[in-house]
Protein backbone atom coordinates (compact mmCIF):
# COMPACT_ATOMS: atom_id res chain seq x y z
CA UNK A 1 0.00 0.00 0.00
CA UNK A 2 2.79 2.40 0.69
CA UNK A 3 4.71 1.48 -2.21
CA UNK A 4 1.20 2.74 -4.74
CA UNK A 5 1.16 6.01 -2.55
CA UNK A 6 4.97 6.75 -3.18
CA UNK A 7 4.33 6.18 -6.75
CA UNK A 8 1.68 8.74 -7.20
CA UNK A 9 3.91 11.41 -5.32
CA UNK A 10 5.08 13.86 -7.78
CA UNK A 11 8.83 13.41 -6.52
CA UNK A 12 11.39 15.58 -9.00
CA UNK A 13 15.41 15.88 -9.35
CA UNK A 14 16.50 19.11 -7.24
CA UNK A 15 17.35 20.62 -10.94
CA UNK A 16 13.21 20.32 -11.25
CA UNK A 17 12.76 21.70 -7.81
CA UNK A 18 15.58 24.70 -8.46
CA UNK A 19 13.76 25.28 -11.98
CA UNK A 20 10.08 25.69 -10.19
CA UNK A 21 11.59 27.67 -7.22
CA UNK A 22 13.20 30.14 -9.85
CA UNK A 23 10.22 30.71 -12.43
CA UNK A 24 7.84 30.99 -9.42
CA UNK A 25 9.74 34.20 -8.18
CA UNK A 26 10.20 35.54 -12.01
CA UNK A 27 6.50 35.15 -12.84
CA UNK A 28 5.34 36.39 -9.50
CA UNK A 29 7.79 39.53 -10.06
CA UNK A 30 6.76 40.34 -13.58
CA UNK A 31 2.79 39.97 -12.76
CA UNK A 32 3.43 42.43 -9.49
CA UNK A 33 5.85 44.83 -12.16
CA UNK A 34 2.80 44.88 -14.75
CA UNK A 35 0.29 45.45 -12.49
CA UNK A 36 2.56 48.34 -10.20
CA UNK A 37 3.37 49.35 -13.82
CA UNK A 38 -0.27 49.38 -14.67
CA UNK A 39 -1.45 51.27 -11.82
CA UNK A 40 1.35 54.00 -12.79
CA UNK A 41 0.57 54.54 -16.41
CA UNK A 42 -3.28 55.16 -15.55
CA UNK A 43 -2.36 58.10 -13.64
CA UNK A 44 0.27 59.47 -15.27
CA UNK A 45 3.06 58.73 -13.27
CA UNK A 46 5.44 56.29 -14.93
CA UNK A 47 8.24 57.90 -13.34
CA UNK A 48 7.56 56.42 -10.13
CA UNK A 49 9.33 52.77 -11.56
CA UNK A 50 12.39 54.33 -10.80
CA UNK A 51 12.17 54.40 -7.15
CA UNK A 52 10.58 51.51 -6.92
CA UNK A 53 13.20 49.51 -8.60
CA UNK A 54 15.64 51.33 -6.27
CA UNK A 55 13.64 50.09 -3.29
CA UNK A 56 12.95 46.43 -5.02
CA UNK A 57 17.29 46.09 -5.17
CA UNK A 58 17.78 46.69 -2.01
CA UNK A 59 15.02 44.70 -1.19
CA UNK A 60 16.50 41.89 -2.67
CA UNK A 61 20.06 42.53 -2.16
CA UNK A 62 18.95 42.80 1.67
CA UNK A 63 15.98 40.16 2.79
CA UNK A 64 14.95 38.19 -0.37
CA UNK A 65 18.65 37.17 -1.87
CA UNK A 66 18.89 35.77 1.90
CA UNK A 67 15.89 33.69 1.78
CA UNK A 68 16.74 32.38 -1.76
CA UNK A 69 20.12 31.32 -0.71
CA UNK A 70 18.54 29.37 2.38
CA UNK A 71 15.93 27.76 -0.33
CA UNK A 72 18.90 26.84 -2.55
CA UNK A 73 20.73 24.62 0.30
CA UNK A 74 17.56 23.22 1.31
CA UNK A 75 16.45 22.17 -1.42
CA UNK A 76 20.51 20.78 -2.64
CA UNK A 77 20.81 19.18 0.59
CA UNK A 78 17.26 17.56 0.55
CA UNK A 79 18.36 15.19 -2.32
CA UNK A 80 16.58 14.54 -5.33
CA UNK A 81 13.12 12.89 -5.15
CA UNK A 82 11.34 14.73 -3.34
CA UNK A 83 7.71 16.38 -3.71
CA UNK A 84 7.32 19.27 -5.94
CA UNK A 85 5.52 20.65 -3.26
CA UNK A 86 8.82 21.03 -1.49
CA UNK A 87 10.10 23.33 -3.69
CA UNK A 88 9.61 25.82 -0.14
CA UNK A 89 9.17 24.95 3.28
CA UNK A 90 5.79 24.99 4.50
CA UNK A 91 6.78 28.32 6.34
CA UNK A 92 7.75 30.06 3.23
CA UNK A 93 4.68 28.26 1.75
CA UNK A 94 2.62 29.93 4.43
CA UNK A 95 3.97 32.97 4.30
CA UNK A 96 3.14 33.44 0.49
CA UNK A 97 -0.37 32.83 1.40
CA UNK A 98 -0.05 35.44 4.11
CA UNK A 99 1.37 37.83 1.07
CA UNK A 100 -1.21 36.85 -1.32
CA UNK A 101 -3.77 38.16 1.47
CA UNK A 102 -2.42 41.36 2.16
CA UNK A 103 -2.26 42.21 -1.49
CA UNK A 104 -5.57 41.58 -1.79
CA UNK A 105 -6.28 43.90 0.87
CA UNK A 106 -4.00 46.72 0.08
CA UNK A 107 -5.49 46.13 -3.70
CA UNK A 108 -8.87 46.61 -2.06
CA UNK A 109 -8.03 49.51 0.36
CA UNK A 110 -8.22 52.94 -0.32
CA UNK A 111 -4.41 53.84 -0.76
CA UNK A 112 -3.32 55.93 -2.90
CA UNK A 113 -2.07 54.39 -6.77
CA UNK A 114 0.94 56.02 -6.20
CA UNK A 115 1.54 53.77 -3.46
CA UNK A 116 0.21 50.82 -4.72
CA UNK A 117 2.06 50.90 -7.83
CA UNK A 118 4.86 51.89 -6.26
CA UNK A 119 4.99 48.93 -3.56
CA UNK A 120 4.13 46.28 -6.57
CA UNK A 121 6.87 47.78 -8.59
CA UNK A 122 9.38 47.15 -5.79
CA UNK A 123 8.11 43.43 -4.65
CA UNK A 124 8.43 42.45 -7.84
CA UNK A 125 11.58 43.87 -8.93
CA UNK A 126 13.09 42.37 -5.98
CA UNK A 127 11.56 39.07 -6.36
CA UNK A 128 12.11 39.66 -9.95
CA UNK A 129 16.13 40.32 -9.24
CA UNK A 130 16.54 37.31 -6.51
CA UNK A 131 14.84 34.85 -8.83
CA UNK A 132 18.83 35.13 -10.73
CA UNK A 133 19.98 33.09 -7.89
CA UNK A 134 17.61 30.27 -8.65
CA UNK A 135 18.75 29.75 -12.10
CA UNK A 136 22.70 30.18 -11.01
CA UNK A 137 21.95 27.48 -8.76
CA UNK A 138 19.64 25.47 -11.25
CA UNK A 139 22.68 25.41 -14.25
CA UNK A 140 25.04 24.57 -11.83
CA UNK A 141 22.67 21.02 -10.45
CA UNK A 142 22.15 21.17 -14.12
CA UNK A 143 25.79 20.46 -15.08
CA UNK A 144 26.05 18.53 -11.85
CA UNK A 145 23.85 16.14 -13.45
CA UNK A 146 25.40 16.51 -16.95
CA UNK A 147 22.25 17.76 -18.55
CA UNK A 148 22.65 20.51 -21.05
CA UNK A 149 21.66 23.75 -20.58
Amino acid sequence: MDRKILQLKPGAPRSVHLLVAGSIWFMVGILLMLRGSQWLIAIDKLWILIPGIAIGTVKALFMLERSANKNIKRIVEGGSGKCLGGVYSWKTWLLVFLMMGMGCLLRNSSLPKEFLGLFYVAIGWGLLFSSRKCWAAWRKELKKEKIPC
